[in-house]
């Protein structure tokens, strides 16, 4: 959802929405960015989030664009000029802001739950790649003090006394050095660690009832398909062909193998935003779903899923 609190609204009242058992959120949580807001001397406010400089002259316009910007994915950054020319060229300032307002909106956003969703609903959270590491503890905090919040990282998830799921973060390598990605071949470590919480007395991956929760989908498939990037300059740009992007294959290789190996039930995969659809790997086959994103429309997207014992239904929600 990177941010967007429109999605996230959606996402708080899916389970309620669509009378689910759990309700998953699989990554990529925060946003990218701070919108400031100057605050001028005469009372009224001004800012450039969205291209031109506009000049805000009511409470009700400010907190109009307040939720504009929220619903974007924006961290809102009340200041006057003194104070926001006093950041410019800090960085680590800049991160240490960024940082801060992240946290709190995350917090906030975890709050609402408590007024938005049912006391009997499940909401697993799982952060991304882009995720920051310090916004665990906000999730798992709010996990321990509301037991509709699960926080799904290092642990086997019970969903309905029979399903259980093991989750993963962590993407293969990209060109824009985020917080959860490492190579193909230490992301198959941390896989197969993952598929160790799942094994029975003799060894054997217990699979027939497994759903794989991995952020990165399966290399090579309908899954995985983004812009082609030349990562010889930074920031990485687009490749063109006479003219038009080309698109690459960018998944992992090593989620593909651990699927065609071990051959869960189900796997739930996000990270690349156009490539929404589905596909079945391996013998079994394990049915691969990736409902891609939207949020800059504040669409959420997903998969409305049901299974009864292995078989499974599903269709595609837009919200």
């Amino acid at each position: 959802m990177h941010g967007s609190e429109t999605v996230w609204n959606k996402y708080i009242k899916s389970c309620s929405y669509y009378n689910a058992d759990a309700s998953l959120m699989c990554g990529d949580l925060t946003g990218k960015a701070i919108a400031p807001i100057i605050k001028r001397p005469d009372g009224t406010w001004s800012h450039s989030a969205f291209g031109d400089k506009r000049i805000i002259k009511k409470k009700s316009e400010y907190d109009s664009v307040v939720k504009l910007m929220r619903n974007h994915g924006y961290y809102v950054f009340e200041a006057t000029e003194d104070e926001v020319a006093a950041l410019r060229g800090k960085e680590e300032e800049q991160k240490k802001l960024f940082l801060k307002l992240m946290l709190e909106t995350l917090d906030r956003w975890l709050y609402m739950v408590r007024e938005a969703t049912p006391k009997d609903a499940t909401l697993i959270i799982m952060p991304g790649n882009d995720d920051h590491m310090e916004i665990d503890s906000i999730i798992i905090r709010h996990a321990e003090d509301d037991s509709r919040v699960v926080y799904p990282l290092e642990r086997v998830v019970n969903i309905k006394d029979k399903y259980k799921m093991i989750s993963c973060p962590y993407v293969n390598d990209t060109p824009w050095n985020t917080p959860r990605e490492c190579n193909d071949e230490e992301l198959l470590e941390k896989l197969e660690r993952e598929f160790d919480r799942v094994r029975n007395e003799a060894g054997e991956v217990d699979n027939k009832y497994l759903i794989t929760n991995f952020h990165a989908p399966p290399s090579d498939t309908y899954l995985d398909v983004g812009p082609a990037l030349d990562r010889s300059v930074y920031p990485p740009k687009p490749i063109t062909k006479f003219g038009q992007p080309i698109s690459a294959h960018v998944g992992s290789k090593s989620v593909k193998k651990v699927i065609e190996d071990y051959m869960p039930l189900l796997s739930l995969h996000g990270h690349i935003h156009e490539s929404a659809g589905f596909v079945r790997l391996g013998k079994r086959p394990t049915l691969c779903l990736n409902p891609g994103s939207d949020y800059n429309r504040g669409v959420l997207k997903g998969f409305y899923i049901t299974l009864e014992d292995e078989k499974i239904d599903f269709q595609r929600v837009e919200v």
